[in-house]
């Protein structure tokens, strides 16, 4: 049988809770590695001589692999439908908070109008058993008086 170690020694293992140890060298699990990242091509620089025979289009001038041609070009009509779908975005979440707004202040002023109709009732009810205690009191001390 072959033998894997580097020394030719059989390596041996040893039962953690008999407390033996191995004589041999420790076992060692071979390094990972990592694997390459693919290569891509520089865009190198854009800035041309106005003279150049370079100066065009970029989508004439780039190839496939090109990292300019990666990184997707808007117009000016395209950039224009996004700031007109974005400020129509942003009107239309304005005018449902504002709704919201209205109908948080139309309950609270509801909530309002309640509150002070049950305290003018409680206030009318506080009088009301104060006089009745008033006049029982009276009743309950003329009648002692008559007894």
């Amino acid at each position: 049988m072959d033998d894997p170690s580097p020394s030719g020694a059989a390596l041996e293992w040893s039962d953690s809770s008999s407390g033996a140890s191995s004589a041999g060298p420790p076992v060692h699990a071979p390094a990972p590695i990592r694997p390459r990242l693919p290569s891509r091509k520089s865009s190198g620089t854009m800035i041309v001589p106005r003279d150049s025979v370079d100066v065009g289009p970029i989508e004439m001038k780039v190839g496939p692999d090109d990292v300019r041609s990666m990184s997707p070009r808007r117009t000016s009509e395209d950039i224009e439908m996004l700031g007109k779908e974005a400020r129509e975005e942003l009107q239309r979440h304005a005018k449902a908070l504002q709704d919201s707004l209205i109908s948080l202040f139309n309950r609270i002023e509801a909530v309002k109008e309640e509150h002070d109709k049950l305290d003018n009732n409680n206030k009318f009810l506080q009088k009301y058993i104060g006089d009745l205690m008033t006049t029982s009191k009276i009743t309950a001390s003329s009648s002692k008086a008559k007894k």
